[in-house]
């Protein structure tokens, strides 16, 4: 079974949005779905961003990994086809500790607040509907899979396309084309970061290997 969902995008500020959608979390549990309720008609980038931030923050929240990340792919193929995003009921259903939930929005609201400040319209060529829009979406895209990535144990491993994310969700949100590139290298130096941990991750078994050999 699965379920979908409408919003429009918007260019209200992330921050504001966000203190009033954490304000008004309550209960032992939360899913996806209530949360997307919370934030209304506030946008698929609005979703997008605050599922991004757990994963700036070295918190353990059992479930949302999965949850949020899959997410993140999924409404960001949604704004790549300018159409309704489709999510499984699983995803959308998954209960995930409020409380838990609720600290690390707050201080993820932290970074927002800050990240805002240097929020404006500039390089709106790149936040245009059409062809970048599109482009921007599989931006996204990328960022959400690097999320997903097996290397959670590994420092900044979900730290890094995080911040890709917000940075992408804000300036397309806020029609700021200096975010979108930051967004962009940030997907880069993840890209880049990965690779060094799978090279040196082969390095490490070749030389185990010709250990065991001699």
């Amino acid at each position: 079974m699965t379920d979908s969902s409408t919003f429009s995008d918007t260019r209200q500020g992330f921050a504001a949005a966000l203190t009033d959608t954490i304000g008004r979390i309550d209960g032992d549990k939360i899913t996806l779905r209530r949360l997307m309720d919370l934030i209304g008609e506030q946008g698929l980038l609005m979703i997008s961003g605050l599922a991004s931030l757990p994963f700036l923050l070295p918190v353990s929240i059992p479930g949302v990994s999965t949850v949020f990340g899959l997410a993140i792919v999924l409404i960001a193929v949604a704004i790549t086809l300018n159409r309704m995003p489709w999510l499984p009921r699983r995803v959308l259903d998954r209960e995930l500790p409020a409380e838990k939930l609720r600290a690390a929005l707050e201080r993820g609201a932290g970074i927002v607040v800050r990240i805002e400040r240097f929020v404006r319209p500039r390089l709106t060529g790149l936040t245009t509907p059409g062809a970048v829009a599109r482009f921007n979406g599989l931006m996204l895209i990328l960022a959400g899979v690097l999320l997903m990535a097996p290397f959670g144990f590994v420092p900044f491993s979900n730290t890094l396309p995080g911040i890709a994310v917000l940075l992408l969700s804000l300036g397309m949100m806020q029609r700021d084309g200096a975010m979108v590139i930051a967004g962009y290298a940030f997907n880069v130096i993840t890209m880049v970061y990965f690779g060094v941990l799978i090279w040196l991750a082969w390095k490490a078994g070749t030389g185990v290997t010709q250990y065991l050999g001699g």
